[in-house]
């Protein structure tokens, strides 16, 4: 069971309409990319709801990358991120442009909910606010 992670803390996953994957058709309400994807290349539908790009590894920064780029295309819709991404990562995530981040229960249980909550902070504490102020 997935566990969803928002700025809130932890949450049960409420997404209950499926995904579709880039080649779907036009009426696809959620896309499921993978983090090799072109970013330029995703159709933003007006029917597009949810958006939810994978994280193979904790290394792996491309899916910050894809999120700017949506949100900078113009995409207002969910934005997950999914997989492998650590709650160091979690203002990262939210900065990029992601709503919140989908992990499972073994990372769950080795990342609690206050280690996430820690970093829930993530507009006041970017370098760029510091250097602002």
């Amino acid at each position: 069971m997935s566990i969803i992670v928002n700025d809130s803390g932890f949450s049960a996953d409420n997404w209950t309409r499926g995904y579709c994957t880039t080649g779907a058709a036009n009426d696809c309400v959620a896309l499921d990319l993978a983090s090799d994807i072109v970013p330029e290349n995703i159709v933003l539908t007006p029917t597009l709801e949810m958006i939810r790009v994978d994280f193979p590894s904790s290394a792996d920064g491309r899916g910050f990358t894809i999120a700017r780029a949506l949100r900078l295309r113009g995409y207002t819709g969910r934005l997950r991120a999914r997989g492998h991404v650590l709650a160091d990562q979690y203002a990262m995530a939210r900065r990029s442009g992601f709503d919140e981040v989908e992990i499972d229960e073994a990372l769950a249980a080795r990342q609690p909910q206050d280690q996430w909550q820690f970093r829930a902070d993530w507009q006041s504490g970017d370098y760029q606010a510091r250097l602002r102020g």
